[in-house]
């Protein structure tokens, strides 16, 4: 075949072909479409029945809470109903109560204007009545003017006059009954307090003496502490100021003074030369001076020991020093600082017991006799010695007032010198306290009263305070004031020269005229 041919038939052949494919597309198109179409259907099928179920179960859905709302409607409407019938009730009740009180209200007021009527009635029959009252008075009064001759205010004056003295009498009686009643009850409860501060505090005594006791190694010591024709001795007492008593007595050497704290710097020299073994003046001198010094130690420390034990801080030295010296000091063989410990820890319990500061009373008890460690370098009792020296030391004005007045030398103006003079009663007055018997005490203030009674002009005498005071009553005819104070002046400076006594013993005369009638 030609060319030309070929290319013809080939362009025919595509041209088939072509046709072929265009068809073979139309008509797969054509399936799909169908197939397309028919799924389509099942779709729109399927998805009708879905929304169909889906709209029922919506419809159902909607009526239950269709049903829940209106059940819920419901409860609301009845619990409405409810409250709204329950207020109607209360309303009524209310409405009620209003008309009873509303009844009541009228009925008392029917009864106010009643009573207002009465009342009415009743102050206008006073009115009358006490007009006529009142014109009877005035013809009383004018009746009793004429019989008794006095005006107004002349028997105004004899009525009030008179009312006075009845009043003034019976007042005068109650004060007595009250009086009475008061020392009876606070004498009843000083004894309390007093009893049971004593038995709270218990303390032991211990007489004290004139002389001490030391001990010896052998007799040959004895004759060494003599010393050649007495040297040693001699230099001692002069040194010293004791006396030194050496006897047959095996074993002991006594050291005999009535100052204790010279008794104790002899003791404690004399212990340390038999130690020492050289027994010489020279020796004995320079032991003394060095134990006197060691003394004022001792002294402090044991000043230290007493505001430690009754628990009294911040004394001041000086003061501390003066109680040091009271371990040394004795009265009536009672030791001056045990006794002073003892009443300021009795001075204590009594303030606590009536509800004033223990801390206060026990420093005021303590200090109360700080006047006897200097009352012989110094003029004047102890109490104003000790007063001074309290003062000048920095003490507060209780306990300045406790030193000066525990003696009732003078007018009390603190609670804590009763105190402590009640406390000091106690202390010296315990059995074993003091060493002095009672034959001994009785006769000594027999005998102050008996040289009292001895005084022209002098009616009695009586010996108080353990001799610490006589006081003497004078009769008024037979003595004037001038010659009263020359009795006092005498009085005393017989007790001076007469007498032998520790402190000082005052005295004092009374003159007074006394009437006494009897009410019958």
């Amino acid at each position: 075949m030609e060319p030309a041919q070929i290319a013809i038939l080939c362009a025919v052949i595509a041209v088939v072909f072509a046709g072929l494919g265009f068809g073979s597309v139309r008509l797969l198109d054509r399936l799909r479409r169908r197939d397309a179409e028919a799924e389509a259907a099942r779709i729109i099928e399927k998805a009708q029945t879905e929304g169909v179920t889906l709209r029922k179960e919506a419809e159902l859905q909607a009526k239950e809470i269709l049903i829940q709302q209106k059940a819920s409607a419901e409860r609301e409407v009845a619990k409405l109903r409810k409250e709204l019938h329950d207020t109607e009730r209360q309303l009524d009740k209310r409405a009620d109560s209003l008309e009873q009180q509303t009844e009541q209200l009228r009925k008392q007021e029917k009864m106010t204007e009643t009573t207002q009527r009465r009342l009415t009635e009743r102050i206008e029959e006073t009115n009358r009545r006490n007009e006529q009252l009142n014109k009877m008075l005035e013809e009383q009064k004018s009746t009793l003017y004429q019989v008794s001759g006095l005006s107004k205010e002349q028997a105004t004056q004899k009525l009030l006059d008179m009312l006075d003295t009845e009043l003034a009498t019976e007042q005068g009686q109650r004060i007595q009954k009250f009086e009475k009643n008061l020392a009876e009850t606070c004498d009843a409860k000083a004894k309390d307090m007093l009893i049971t501060s004593v038995q709270r505090y218990a303390a032991s005594h211990t007489a004290e003496t004139t002389t001490s006791t030391v001990d010896i190694p052998n007799d040959e010591m004895k004759g060494r502490i003599i010393g050649r024709e007495g040297r040693n001795i001699r230099a001692f007492e002069k040194a010293t100021g004791v006396d030194v008593i050496i006897d047959d007595t095996p074993g002991v050497v006594i050291v005999s003074g009535f100052d204790p704290v010279r008794r104790e710097v002899a003791r404690m020299s004399l212990n340390k030369l038999i130690a020492d073994g050289r027994i010489h003046p020279t020796r004995i001198e320079e032991l003394v001076a060095e134990t006197t010094q060691e003394m004022e130690g001792h002294i402090q420390k044991h000043g230290e020991e007493a505001a430690n034990e009754v628990g009294i801080p911040r004394l001041n030295p000086k003061i501390v020093h003066l109680l040091g010296r009271l371990r040394f000091r004795t009265s009536y063989s009672q030791n001056v600082l045990r006794h002073s410990i003892e009443v300021a820890f009795i001075s204590g319990l009594i303030a606590e017991e009536i509800g004033l500061d223990g801390d206060l009373a026990r420093r005021c008890g303590l200090l109360h006799d700080i006047g006897k460690a200097a009352d012989h370098e110094t003029e004047g009792g102890h109490p104003k010695i000790g007063a001074d020296l309290l003062k000048r030391y920095g003490e507060g004005p209780e306990v300045v007032h406790a030193a000066l007045g525990h003696h009732d030398d003078i007018r009390i103006d603190h609670p804590y010198t009763v105190i402590v003079a009640a406390a000091d009663a106690v202390s010296a007055s315990r059995p074993g306290a003091r060493r002095e018997s009672l034959d001994r005490y009785i006769k000594r203030m027999e005998e102050l009263e008996a040289i009292a009674r001895s005084f022209n002009g002098v009616e009695h005498a009586f010996a108080i305070q353990a001799g610490r005071e006589v006081r003497v009553i004078a009769g008024a005819k037979d003595t004037t004031d001038a010659s009263a104070a020359k009795i006092c002046h005498d009085i005393a400076r017989a007790y001076e020269e007469q007498l032998t006594y520790p402190g000082e013993i005052k005295v004092t005369v009374i003159r007074e005229s006394r009437m006494t009638e009897m009410a019958r």
